[in-house]
């Protein structure tokens, strides 16, 4: 069976994506229940450019595993995609808005599994166990491929020889509660792997698992992925297993990308306040014995609760009053040596639209009184807040030292460093 194509009313007309497969705009998704709206996603937008990893991290309840879900159009009630868009360029001159194809279409039918797939989470509750691996195997291989019944069962051997299953005739037969947790794990990318997706979404695929387990399914996947030329959107919370799997890295708090860069600059030149706080919570090598690791103080808020401002601000060491409480920053390119960074913080540079520095921080521009000092503002002791940039941004400048710099500097909350053997 070939891949389908879409009608001309399912293709966007929007701007072509270039070397993008998918790129995800502003997409928001709410589940409204009986003790409130938890807003899941507030505005998620990145792209995964073809044959690259995309790492997406962050903390338990910051939207990762719900942004797979929403790609795949497999968001569970009550959960509902209230807006956005998800283009998906696999063939043809326009890309394809997959959030406009009914949730129980042919259309996004035949894409899930087939152009996109998808390893879930756990995988014992994602398997079926009344049902062999090899017919669950087989299933999308007769739905998207083939319907000869031998050669479907022919593939699903293959597919699970090349992941490495020892005898995977005998596995084929086996039922998911008669593998260990590495098996059944190989089992689950074996089945996303069995179409040959254009985009596989691994939902912490690694999960559970022990190290040396662990290692070996990292080193398959990007095996994989370089031979079928594969591209990948891996979520996880493990900071380690994106440096050695990804390529970029997009960090989310709260239901919004906070910051987006390729993986050696969020290690070692990272922007925002929340992925320098989640670098210093990692054991290192060499450190003293009884070293405590630093936290990041607070927890993620209620998700029935509605954050004023920037989301990270009840928590960030560099908050600002009367600004990161009450104005939504926006994503800005930041200097750095591959010029694809982006980060979404007041401190810097366009990322404060519509405002302008006041007596009392930033305030929007049409509240400004006439002839209002713009002189800086203190916002930090020993720390000088100016406007910055055509944007309106921050700059920082310490009084100690008159040359200004863009990013976290000393506040009330704790100190970021800003130097190279701070980040790092």
């Amino acid at each position: 069976m070939q891949k389908q194509g879409s009608s001309d009313s399912r293709q966007d007309s929007a701007a072509p994506l270039g070397d993008d497969l998918i790129r995800v705009e502003d997409l928001h998704v709410h589940f409204h229940t009986t003790l409130g709206t938890v807003r899941a996603l507030n505005g998620v937008s990145f792209n995964i450019p073809r044959g690259r990893v995309l790492g997406i991290v962050g903390e338990s309840g910051c939207g990762k595993s719900i942004t797979g879900l929403a790609i795949m159009q497999l968001v569970p009630r009550p959960g509902k995609i209230e807006s956005g868009k998800v283009m998906f360029h696999e063939t043809g001159d326009k890309p394809i808005n997959l959030l406009s194809l009914g949730r129980q279409s042919q259309e996004i039918m035949h894409i899930r599994g087939n152009s996109i797939g998808m390893i879930f989470q756990e995988p014992m509750t994602s398997l079926n166990p009344v049902f062999t691996v090899g017919a669950q195997i087989e299933e999308a291989v007769l739905l998207h491929q083939t319907q000869n019944k031998a050669e479907a069962r022919t593939r699903a051997v293959d597919i699970l020889q090349k992941v490495g299953m020892p005898n995977p005739v005998r596995i084929a037969d086996s039922y998911p509660h008669q593998l260990s947790g590495g098996m059944r794990q190989r089992a689950m990318i074996a089945m996303a792997l069995s179409c040959t997706p254009t985009l596989l979404i691994a939902d912490e695929p690694t999960t559970a698992l022990d190290v040396t387990t662990e290692a070996q399914i990292l080193e398959l996947m990007r095996d994989l992925q370089e031979e079928i030329g594969t591209s990948i959107m891996f979520i996880t919370h493990n900071m380690g297993v994106v440096a050695q799997m990804c390529d970029e890295v997009a960090v989310m708090y709260l239901g919004k990308v906070v910051e987006r860069a390729t993986v050696d600059d969020i290690f070692y030149d990272p922007k925002h306040p929340y992925t320098i706080s989640l670098l210093r919570s990692i054991p290192r090598l060499g450190t003293r014995r009884h070293e405590k690791l630093e936290a990041i103080k607070g927890s993620v808020p209620d998700p029935y609760s509605t954050v004023t401002g920037c989301p990270f601000h009840p928590r960030c060491p560099s908050f600002m009053p009367g600004v990161c409480d009450t104005l939504v920053p926006e994503m800005t390119t930041v200097d750095s040596t591959t010029n694809n960074h982006s980060v979404r913080c007041h401190l810097y540079p366009g990322s404060t639209i519509g405002a302008v520095a006041g007596t009392s921080g930033y305030i929007p521009v049409d509240a400004r009184k006439d002839g209002e000092e713009l002189a800086g503002t203190h916002h930090a002791e020993g720390a000088i807040f100016t406007p910055g940039g055509s944007g309106g941004g921050a700059i920082v400048t310490d009084a100690r030292d008159p040359s200004p710099t863009v990013g976290p500097t000393e506040g009330s909350g704790g100190v970021i460093g800003n130097s190279a053997d701070d980040k790092r």
